[in-house]
């Protein structure tokens, strides 16, 4: 079964569950255009979590979905939610869902987790899942180490549930060389933070627009959780203390509360503006409609265009 199918959407695109982003606004604006939007529950409580629903249902009548991050204290208090909420659709990531799929199974709601490797697309699709969003390094926020390029084909290989491309998409022919490599849909993100409905400061769109193919970098190696972010005063800092064999408290001094500084207070400077390496194609702000009806406009055109493509006896490829 196609991945649309599957989750009842128009076109196989999921908006990326992004940390003190991915609300009602945002939520709602991607169902009503026919993707699957995400609601992020990082670092919310029950009460808030079912409130952002709610507020997504106000939006749109449409299908949508929550992640769950799963290193969180409060997960069984927030599966609860959703399903007195009849939320059908989970993302997962940070942890493993086994402990959870029995109970998501029997309230009838599919599991789709957020994976970095073939060895846990193999691992997920063993327990049940309904499909999986294989993540390359290419992405904003919390990153594995492996390009979407190399990722992808290895997991569509291995396993024979749905596969949701991740990381370095933004335009149609992103969704259609992730479809030649064997997804059936896309998960973007850093493109979802140009739109218009997006509830981030404006300051926070124009740090993404304004940047270019070589803005982004990855902090934390040291302490094993990577996260890519634009590059600025504050990120400087950290690879400096880093490069000095900080501690991780020092690390984590620095950086307390630098999410909601750049996504609500408009700080870019000394804020985190996670964003993905391919924000240099992010370069204008539209309505979460425009830009995915254009985008699979182009990747139709794309695909088509592709349709035509010979491999000639001198190995040379033509246009026919």
């Amino acid at each position: 079964m196609s991945i649309t199918k599957l989750l009842g959407i128009k076109y196989p695109i999921f908006q990326g569950a992004m940390a003190q982003i991915a609300f009602a606004p945002l939520v709602g604006a991607v169902a009503n255009a026919g993707g699957l939007g995400i609601i992020g529950s990082g670092g919310l409580s029950a009460d808030r979590l079912r409130e952002e629903i709610r507020k997504t249902k106000e939006i749109t009548d449409k299908p949508f979905a929550v992640n769950l991050m799963l290193m969180m204290n409060n997960i069984p208090e927030l599966i609860q939610v959703l399903i007195e909420e009849g939320v059908k659709i989970v993302t997962t990531g940070a942890g493993n869902p086994a402990p959870y799929m029995p109970i998501l199974k029997e309230n009838g709601i599919k599991v789709i987790p957020v994976v970095p490797s073939v060895k846990l697309a193999k691992k997920m699709e063993a327990i049940g899942v309904d499909a999986v969003v294989a993540e390359g390094t290419e992405s904003g926020g919390h990153v594995g180490e492996t390009t979407t390029m190399a990722l992808l084909p290895q997991v569509t290989s291995a396993v024979s549930i749905p596969v949701v491309a991740a990381g370095g998409i933004a335009d149609g022919r992103g969704v259609a060389a992730a479809f030649a490599l064997g997804a059936q849909g896309v998960q973007l993100g850093t493109r979802f933070l140009t739109t218009v409905e997006c509830p981030t400061h404006i300051n926070f769109k124009m740090a993404v627009v304004e940047a270019d193919d070589t803005s982004t970098t990855v902090t934390g190696r040291s302490a094993g959780a990577p996260v890519r972010s634009i590059k600025n005063s504050m990120i400087a800092e950290y690879l400096r203390l880093e490069q000095e064999k900080a501690t991780r408290d020092q690390l984590e001094e620095l950086t307390l509360g630098s999410l909601r500084k750049a996504v609500f207070e408009g700080d870019t400077d000394r804020g985190s503006v996670m964003a993905g390496q391919i924000a240099g194609m992010c370069n204008e702000i539209t309505t979460v409609e425009e830009m995915i009806t254009t985008m699979f406009a182009e990747a139709q055109e794309v695909l088509n265009r592709l349709g035509n493509v010979i491999l000639t006896e001198e190995k040379e490829l033509v246009l026919s």
